[in-house]
């Protein structure tokens, strides 16, 4: 498998949605660099709300076979401008995040940010209580693994 990398504001749950998915105890962690955490790569959030890092992103997408967008359900900002998904090499899906307390104008309101922002195929979970993790992560591990007949 190779990594997808996930992408999104301060807070937006990527961390906690990764230490999930690699059945951790869940626990706040903010993440100061950028962290490589088995087959995913974990951006901190001040790489796409400060556009002057934009760069940093578009170079560590060439480490990555799929690109995760992670808008939470609660932050009602613009966080992806208009096709933000153009500046990567490889498909990007998206993830709304934080659904167990997202009223379901908010989990909206995302899902419409994210389709701004360029992203097709859209999970909608919580990483705290585990709802929609297992169909995103099936995904994943589709979207990633390496093609058999290249080995």
């Amino acid at each position: 498998m190779r990594k997808a990398m996930f992408v999104g504001a301060i807070g937006c749950g990527k961390t906690t949605l990764i230490q999930r998915l690699h059945h951790e105890k869940i626990s706040y962690d903010k993440t100061q660099a950028v962290e490589f955490r088995g087959e995913i790569i974990d951006t901190p959030g001040e790489f796409v709300e400060h556009r002057y890092l934009y760069p940093s992103l578009m170079t560590m997408s060439t480490g990555a076979k799929l690109i995760v967008a992670i808008q939470s359900g609660l932050d009602q900002r613009a966080v992806f401008p208009p096709a933000f998904t153009t500046m990567f090499p490889v498909q990007t899906i998206g993830v709304i995040s934080k659904i167990d307390v997202a009223t379901p104008q908010q989990v909206d309101y995302a899902r419409g940010q994210l389709k701004n922002a360029g992203v097709q195929q859209i999970y909608l979970l919580s990483a705290v209580t585990g709802e929609g993790v297992a169909e995103f992560e099936q995904e994943l591990n589709r979207l990633t693994v390496k093609d058999p007949a290249k080995l």
